[in-house]
């Protein structure tokens, strides 16, 4: 990889800001001072440092992100914020996106990376990825809804969903259940609802595969994944009601 390359990605700035960096001299790896930013350096078989602090390369990253409402799930856009805005410089430049979608009005879990493979593997029709959410429900969610979500419901534009997990924690003329599916369709989780005659007035994902949303986030904040819950996401099994 590039020297200049290399340290653009990992925050030091542009391409011109890097070669003003490499200018001064405070660029080594092993020890010989890089001044050509054309120069190839392999990071994970040489010690790269900048002003004698040791540069630490990753190729991706993973991020667990608590969307809040009224960002839009997007690398970017002309009128409105995305969650891409929300990240520091530092990831930003790696260049990351949203695996999959959440609605602009919807929170929770929503993962952040620069793996596209496992971008693949968690959005995979085939993989049967479990997503789980809990919503407020205008209405009384009731067991024949349970029963309705159970074998797949037929939405506006006459798809009929894959089976769903609906668990119903408070029933009245205004509901809370959580939901498990296997599917992002557009607006899912509120068309599923209005094909049963409710409405969704407030939606949160929960989980997604076997990665659960750390309640210690607020809304906006995000942290990077561990190594373990990065291989909980690749292990992550189809939902046990699809078995």
């Amino acid at each position: 990889m590039r020297m200049d390359k290399l340290l653009s990605t990992i925050g030091y700035g542009s391409r011109k800001e890097v070669k003003q960096l490499l200018k001064t001299g405070a660029v080594l790896a092993d020890g010989v001072v890089i001044k050509d930013g054309k120069t190839h350096v392999d990071p994970d078989q040489q010690e790269v440092t900048v002003h004698g602090e040791p540069v630490e390369y990753r190729e991706f990253i993973y991020l667990m992100m608590n969307k809040p409402p009224g960002v839009l799930s997007a690398t970017e856009d002309l009128s409105q914020p995305t969650v891409i805005d929300l990240l520091t410089p530092q990831d930003a430049v790696r260049e990351p996106f949203p695996v999959g979608r959440l609605d602009k009005d919807t929170e929770g879990l929503l993962v952040i990376t620069n793996d596209g493979q496992l971008s693949h593997q968690l959005l995979s029709p085939k993989k049967h990825v479990p997503k789980t959410y809990y919503a407020v429900i205008s209405g009384r969610v009731t067991e024949d809804d349970i029963e309705a979500f159970k074998k797949g419901v037929t939405l506006d534009d006459e798809y009929v969903t894959k089976p769903g997990r609906l668990i119903i924690l408070k029933s009245g003329e205004t509901s809370e259940i959580e939901l498990t599916i296997t599917e992002g369709k557009f607006h899912q989780v509120k068309r599923m609802f209005e094909a049963v005659g409710k409405k969704v007035t407030y939606l949160k994902r929960l989980t997604m595969g076997d990665l659960k949303l750390d309640e210690n986030l607020e809304p906006g904040e995000y942290r990077d994944l561990t190594e373990e819950e990065v291989e909980v996401l690749r292990n992550s099994s189809p939902a046990d009601f699809l078995k």
